[in-house]
């Protein structure tokens, strides 16, 4: 009888963190790619971040997912940054290397690979509009732009916000024009439309004009729940096709997946299983 090998362990970093569906993905992916992996969650005090994963190596911990409200603390422990995590001044995987700490983000390839693949929507050669200039807009932008769209409106409440974030995207990308705007000062037809703010936290929409939207974009919300949010309800009643963020979230993890494993998970299946456990009644 072969013995089991010993499995290597994970954990998602954050507080609150009882909510994290990352163990139910992470072990869906263990089990579809044979991988001897455990992953739990880790509850650090808001004051011991950099102790809870120091504790975490001790005791053989080979790598850490994170999330709020520790993503610019794991940044400044990370010994070493990708170029999506400098560019994002934020970082959500963590990798253990010997004494070396690799930082990660992958919340923006994640959100690219749900509209590209899953969505089926090509951001090449097309006109975005990225709402809101926080940390999640942050970390998508790099992403985004490595699409080669044809053009990226960053829009916000507050115009000097959305003026850093174009200025960071310019030092990166520069062929790639790039546009600051208040929510009231974008106009015209948009292709893909990603809310990005904390907006519908609130139940609330950022203030849009609905000419923004038609039949040919696709409205994308980062957040998720059982029902659309207000933000993709107001895009609906424009006529906009709608999508949010929970391919997102599966997709975020596959590709923390690959950089601890090597391995690529099939996403799909798993994604069909949270979108029914969301929301019984809906389709993935």
């Amino acid at each position: 009888m072969t013995q089991a090998a010993t499995p290597d362990h994970y954990v998602v970093i954050g507080n609150p963190v009882a909510h994290s569906k990352s163990p139910y993905i992470h072990a869906a992916f263990a089990a579809q790619t044979a991988q001897a992996l455990d992953y739990q969650r880790l509850l650090a005090p808001l004051d011991g971040f950099a102790a809870s994963v120091q504790a975490f190596r001790q005791q053989g911990g080979k790598g850490a997912n994170v999330t709020v409200p520790f993503k610019l603390d794991a940044c400044a422990l990370a010994t070493q940054l990708t170029t999506r995590a400098a560019a994002a001044g934020a970082v959500n995987t963590l990798r253990f290397d010997g004494d070396k700490i690799l930082g990660d983000n992958t919340d923006g390839i994640g959100l690219v690979t749900d509209i590209v693949r899953n969505a089926g929507v090509q951001l090449q050669g097309k006109r975005i509009l990225l709402l809101g200039a926080g940390g999640a807009a942050r970390g998508s932008l790099l992403p985004l732009l490595e699409q080669l769209p044809a053009e990226l409106v960053i829009a916000n409440r507050t115009l000097s916000k959305a003026q850093e974030l174009q200025q960071l995207a310019q030092q990166y990308v520069t062929q790639i024009p790039v546009f600051a705007r208040t929510f009231s000062d974008v106009d015209g037809h948009f292709d893909v439309i990603i809310n990005a703010t904390s907006a519908s936290l609130q139940d609330d929409v950022p203030p849009l004009a609905g000419s923004l939207f038609d039949a040919g974009t696709l409205a994308y919300d980062l957040m998720y729940a059982a029902q659309p949010t207000a933000f993709l309800r107001f895009a609906a009643t424009h006529g906009a096709q709608c999508r949010d963020g929970l391919g997102m979230l599966v997709e975020q993890a596959a590709e923390a997946f690959f950089i601890w494993r090597g391995v690529r998970p099939d996403t799909l299946t798993v994604l069909a299983d949270l979108r029914q456990a969301l929301n019984p009644t809906a389709e993935a």
